[in-house]
């Protein structure tokens, strides 16, 4: 009942929507029959019919049959644009209103309504630009026909109609001069001011005259070669004083129009460019009042790292200057690094011997997998933030070969891997791997170190907790480690073999992994930064460097005040042993375990 109900009423619309449909279309049908083009052209076909308009200018309403036949709205009908009249035109006395063409183009519309013409004109602005202004009306072409206005060698005067000092001083400069040579390239006032969305630059950051407009040109090494242009222009203006001061955000700072000009652009050699020798005081002045001669020999485009051989004595000066600085800096630098390094060996050598290092922490087998571990870690770090960011210093560091970098990265990776396969066999098959595994289990009692802890830390309580060979920050380091090792081993081998893993599984699967693998490459790093270098760098009590992972032992005091509850004989556990008194106390430390 519900579905035959349902159907009765969409057949009740369907059947009132398509006489609407009809009696519209015969409205616009008869409309159409009714304004005849060759009704308008009784009028519209007399050349000397002209108007007002809203600007006072006085527009021809003539209307070329034979350029509309050739335009591409060739096949649209009076009506069909004016669509606003109705037969009794003129004899009623209502004006044609603009024509809407959003109807369709509504894209370009939309930008045009954005634009400085579309928005002056919803504000009422007499003599706004409108589509047909620019367009024509009429003889609508496409920019590529050179009867277009928008043609590129006709878009000045285009635009001169409402601009034309504009269009005088950009046909004066180097710009139209070689547009009027034909080259294409040369910018013309779209180019820079954009298409529909018009833009007005006056007011623009100078971030954005200098990035977004002059560099799509000028920055350019197809332009620059082309037409044999300054290839460094736009580099060397980011490096001076004022591209680094658009860069952060300054809006005084000088861009390339405030010296160079914004229509009237000629090359220094002419005498009326702005950056003529003749004129640099004045236009320096404009920014920097009092500015001299002297002041304005200075150069904006400087290249520190190139010869300036034909800069002059001030850049021979410049060059020379430079290059014995870099000497300087190498070598005094050098030296104190050096000497500097040298005494840190020396008192961590004087530090290592007069440590009371009693107590062994790590076995030989234990250190080699923390080495090979640790090793792999910062590889896998180097490499992969380097595949990354190609541009980064990590990335320079490693060369520029792209293939070196990944397999570099998947060797390491590899490695890693196989370590963590040994150390499954390590845990499941020897003594000490037992006990290690053991010792790392997550008890109630961690639950408890981390309240009494953090009561502690707060100034609460004035005992710290009573931590065993692993407290829970060690068991937190060793876990999120076998976490880390499956996460990234498994998600690396899917972005490595994504070939095979797309053949069962779809791409979005890969894609998921390269933001996990980058996460938790993010997450590692910072971990190991901020938590695993403060207990084995940073740490007061094992600064400048803990030498447990180096030979295994740590002190009886640091024993005793980070583990007091690991008591035990010697030969009581063969992974620790004391050289000592046999009742020495065993520790631990995040510093010291075996997987970091």
């Amino acid at each position: 009942m519900y579905w035959a109900a349902r159907c009765r009423v969409d057949g009740a619309i369907a059947v009132i929507a398509l006489a609407w449909c009809v009696v519209f279309a015969g409205t616009n049908a008869s409309r159409a029959e009714e304004i005849k083009n060759s009704a308008c052209m009784e009028c519209h076909g007399d050349r000397t019919l002209t108007t007002t308009n809203a600007a006072g200018r006085e527009v021809s309403l003539f209307v070329d049959l034979a350029k509309l036949a050739g335009s591409i709205h060739r096949t649209n009908t009076c009506a069909s644009c004016h669509f606003d009249l109705t037969s009794k035109h003129p004899d009623d006395n209502l004006p044609a209103q603009p024509i809407n063409c959003a109807k369709c183009h509504e894209k370009q519309s939309e930008s045009y309504g954005a634009s400085v013409h579309g928005l002056a004109s919803h504000r009422g602005v007499l003599g706004s630009a409108t589509c047909s202004d620019c367009h024509d009306g009429h003889t609508i072409l496409p920019p590529s026909s050179p009867e277009s206005p928008l043609h590129f060698s006709r878009l000045a005067a285009t635009c001169g109609a409402c601009h034309e000092q504009a269009a005088k001083d950009v046909a004066e400069s180097v710009h139209g001069r070689a547009l009027a040579a034909g080259q294409r390239d040369a910018p013309t006032c779209t180019d820079c001011h954009s298409e529909h969305k018009i833009e007005g630059l006056k007011e623009s950051s100078p971030m954005k005259i200098s990035m977004e407009v002059c560099s799509k040109c000028h920055a350019s090494e197809r332009m620059n070669t082309k037409y044999n242009l300054p290839p460094d222009r736009v580099k060397t203006f980011f490096e001076s004083y004022h591209g680094l001061a658009a860069q952060y955000g300054s809006t005084l700072a000088a861009n390339c129009a405030s010296c160079h000009g914004v229509h009237k652009i000629l090359p220094s050699s002419d005498a009326a460019s702005t950056v003529n020798p003749k004129h640099l005081v004045e236009t320096c002045g404009k920014c920097h009042p009092g500015a001299t001669e002297n002041f304005a020999l200075s150069k904006v485009h400087v290249d520190a790292t190139a010869n300036v051989a034909g800069g002059g004595v001030g850049g021979q000066v410049n060059w020379w200057v430079r290059r014995l600085y870099l000497w300087l800096i190498a070598g005094v630098i050098g030296a104190m690094l050096l000497h500097n390094g040298l005494l840190l060996a020396k008192k961590m050598a004087a530090i290592y011997r007069r440590r009371d290092r009693a107590v062994l922490r790590m076995s030989l087998n234990q250190r080699w997998q923390h080495v090979i571990l640790g090793s792999s870690f910062v590889v896998l770090a180097l490499t992969g933030f380097a595949l990354k960011y190609p541009d980064s210093w990590a990335a320079r560091a490693l060369g520029s070969s792209e293939p070196f970098r990944r397999w570099t990265h998947r060797v390491a990776g590899v490695i890693m891997l196989l370590l963590g396969a040994y150390h499954i066999l390590y845990v499941l098959f020897t003594k000490d791997g037992r006990k290690l595994v053991q010792d790392f289990l997550p008890r109630w009692k961690d639950i408890r170190d981390v309240a009494d802890n953090a009561r502690y830390l707060a100034g609460l309580s004035p005992q710290k907790a009573k931590i065993g060979r692993f407290g829970y920050a060690e068991k937190m380091e060793y876990w999120a480690v076998v976490w880390g090792t499956i996460i990234m081993g498994g998600t690396g081998l899917a972005i490595w073999f994504k070939i095979p893993v797309t053949h069962f599984l779809p791409r979005w699967v890969v894609e998921v992994a390269v933001t996990i693998h980058y996460y938790e490459a993010i997450l590692a790093c910072l971990a190991i930064v901020v938590w695993h270098f403060y207990h084995v760098i940073f740490d007061p009590d094992i600064f400048p460097f803990n030498f447990a992972c180096w030979d295994g032992y740590v002190s009886r005091h640091w024993q005793e005040e980070e583990h007091p509850l690991e008591k035990c004989a010697p030969e009581s556990n063969s992974t620790l042993a004391i050289s000592g008194p046999p009742a020495a106390e065993l520790v631990s430390s995040p510093e010291q375990h075996l997987i970091r």
